[in-house]
């Protein structure tokens, strides 16, 4: 475990593989955190790539420098924190990775920032920028029923919910989301010990009621999020990944982000995996991966 500070956070985060290999950041999502990526660093640094994995804000070990900054979870916000997490590092140019709010992470700094960005593997929703302005509008009722934790997560019903039984909820969640993964008791407890992070509630609920339109977020990211309400292109080399067994964002037979990528484009559907790709599947995620670094 390493930590570096980077913006308004001190984020730690797992490295793995040789110092001077091509940088490779892979980032979690909800409810999840950096033990997502063990098997993919694992085979990455074995072909001499250099693997970071950061907690997100909320989770694990990362943490706020001060107690005034406001608890955001906005995807402005976690752009940001990934942008500030290579420039601490000294990062230029990195392969970037991810899933659920870390996909939506590298998803934005691949749009607003492409030249910091070698390549994208990106899992689920394939652009993962949220349409804010457009958030209202009602998706078809069996969409609607898959999001039933957003709406939860708007109640003081559902603050109370995810503060008091957190791991009994997350935990239900990987089970409705990865149907066919069967994870054992020690790979829950290893992740279920960053939803302890002080924040966690904040963040959270934070995340899921801005991205409806119906909170404010943080003023010190409406430049990054005026950019992205454009539903900006991303132009770098992309190859999406979608786990057949998805139980929250199952694939559809329609590719609808093709239009948002203006480079090259793959979308793979990978069999016998859900929600968690790069733990379900490492070998398909890493695959990606080492795809887009030999495309350069």
């Amino acid at each position: 475990m390493k930590a570096v500070s980077a913006g308004c956070l001190e984020i730690h985060y797992h490295e793995v593989g040789p110092e001077h290999g091509d940088p490779v950041i892979m980032l979690h999502g909800f409810p999840y955190d950096a033990h997502a990526y063990d098997a993919v660093s694992a085979d990455l640094a074995g072909r001499g790539f250099r693997c970071l994995v950061p907690y997100l804000r909320g989770y694990g070990p990362t943490r706020f420098l001060s107690s005034e900054t406001m608890r955001s979870g906005q995807q402005a916000a976690l752009g940001a924190d990934l942008l500030a997490f290579m420039d601490a590092l000294g990062i230029k140019r990195a392969l970037l990775g991810g899933y659920d709010w870390g996909g939506r992470a590298a998803c934005i700094v691949a749009a607003l920032w492409p030249e910091r960005v070698r390549g994208l593997v990106s899992c689920g929703q394939g652009y993962n920028i949220q349409d804010i302005a457009n958030a209202r509008q009602p998706a078809p009722p069996v969409k609607e029923a898959r999001y039933w934790y957003m709406y939860y997560f708007h109640t003081e019903r559902g603050r109370f919910g995810l503060t008091q039984n957190r791991h009994d909820l997350c935990r239900y969640i990987w089970s409705l989301w990865s149907p066919s993964w069967r994870f054992d008791d020690a790979t829950w407890a290893a992740t279920a010990l960053s939803f302890e992070n002080p924040d966690f509630v904040e963040i959270v609920l934070h995340s899921y009621r801005h991205r409806f339109g119906g909170i404010s977020g943080d003023p010190s990211y409406d430049e990054i999020e005026e950019r992205l309400s454009a539903q900006p292109d991303i132009s770098v080399p992309c190859i999406v990944l979608q786990g057949r067994d998805d139980g929250v964002d199952p694939p559809v037979e329609q590719d609808s982000d093709r239009a948002h990528y203006t480079g090259f484009y793959e979308r793979r559907i990978i069999d016998g995996a859900g929600h968690n790709l790069p733990q379900e599947a490492p070998e398909a995620f890493a695959a990606a991966m080492v795809k887009l670094a030999g495309a350069q």
